[in-house]
Parts: C-alpha cells; sequence; structure tokens
C-alpha cells in the first residue's frame, strides 16, 4: 500500500502567558497498513490510540512545544512504544506541560522514513524556538504545524516567538518547496505553498 495522510481533530486548550484559549487542533497520521508517524498529540491521548489501530509508530512527532501539541505525547509514547521528538529550542515550553518527561531531539535535516516515503524535518523559528515543519516530496507534502496557515503565518505575538524570525524561515525554507506542495497545518484547512508564498511581501507590511 501506498502511504497516505489521515487527519484527526481533537479539541482542548492553548495555555502560555497566562491565558487559555479553546482549540481545535489537527493530527496527522503518515504511512500505510503497517507503519505510521503521528503529528502532534493534541489534548486526548484515545482518539490518536484509535486512529493508529494497532499499527507500528515510527515515532510520535511534535512540531513544536505549546501545550496543545504536546499535551499527551509522554501518553502516547509509552502507550506505543514510540519516541517522541521534539526540536530543543522548545525545551522551555516542553517543560511547562511535561517537567519530568523528556523528549528525543530533532535536528534540521533529519529524515524519517514510513510506509516507503521520506519526512525530512525543517527547522522554521518564529512561531517557537524550536518549531519544525516536515517536509514529503513523495507525497508532495509540508506538516507545518502552526508555522504557516491557510492565510498566512502563525502568530508571533506571544512569549519565545518573533515575527521576523518567522518570516525568514518561510523565505529560507518553506518558501523554497514546489509550489504545488501541499501544507497540512496543525488548526484549520490545509492550504498551498503556492497559495501562500505569494503573498509574503504584505505579510512583511502588515505584521502579525
Amino acid at each position: 500500500m501506498t502511504a497516505s495522510i489521515e487527519r484527526l481533530v481533537t479539541s482542548g486548550t492553548f495555555e502560555l502567558d497566562g491565558g487559555s484559549w479553546d482549540v481545535d487542533n489537527n493530527i496527522w497520521l503518515v504511512g500505510d497498513d503497517t507503519d505510521v508517524v503521528v503529528f502532534d498529540a493534541a489534548h486526548s491521548a484515545a482518539p490518536i490510540i484509535e486512529a493508529v489501530n494497532g499499527r507500528n509508530v515510527v515515532a510520535v512527532v511534535c512540531t513544536h512545544g505549546h501545550n496543545d501539541h504536546v499535551t499527551v505525547a509522554p501518553e502516547l509514547g509509552k502507550a506505543l512504544d514510540a519516541p517522541v521528538l521534539l526540536h530543543p529550542g522548545d525545551d522551555v515550553l516542553w517543560r511547562m506541560t511535561h517537567p519530568d518527561n523528556d523528549f528525543r531531539p530533532v535536528e534540521d535535516g533529519l529524515t524519517l522514513t514510513v510506509g516507503g516515503v521520506e519526512l525530512r524535518a525543517l527547522h522554521t523559528p518564529g512561531h517557537s524556538p524550536g518549531s519544525v515543519c516536515w517536509y514529503s516530496p513523495d507525497l508532495t507534502a509540508v506538516f507545518s504545524g502552526d508555522t504557516l496557515f491557510n492565510g498566512g503565518p502563525g502568530a508571533t505575538g506571544r512569549s519565545y516567538s518573533d515575527f521576523d524570525t518567522i518570516l525568514g524561515s518561510l523565505s529560507d525554507k518553506l518558501g523554497k518547496l514546489p509550489y504545488e506542495t501541499v501544507v497540512y497545518t496543525g488548526h484549520g484547512d490545509t492550504t498551498t505553498i503556492g497559495d501562500e508564498m505569494p503573498h509574503y511581501y504584505e505579510w512583511m507590511t502588515r505584521g502579525h
């Protein structure tokens, strides 16, 4: 079977800087009938385990360390006998939710293989210091976390984020991907690099 992309949505809260917001999170499962990678461990473990449906989990990948993306990461890692991956730039955010649990560090350029396709880590700081997008040329897909959405870059108005940095990540990393690449976002609808990057200079002038 050729690798496919499955979407699961869970609901909960995002908490940072003393605030709390209700959010719906996309969880992406990439793989085939045997092996799968889980992108983000949002809110509730049970529906994710159900979606995995007994397959071997190559990794539970956290695109960044905000609590709504790592809520049940240690629980999932243990239940699914899988490593939890996160860029060490987000250790401070991870510790806010999981002070007593560790993760396996991700570096720019790290690759995972699942279902015969390659997934490559692109370190894209800005929304958070350790934000990572995962690009699959085989699937013409990038899993962007909260770095790029349908409508523009992720938010940079809270602690450990920076607008100029996220713009640099978009121009230097995501903007160099083929325009037909589908962007599988951390929240909301998918988009494409070609639909978003032509608006780069508009983002620069209006801020975010």
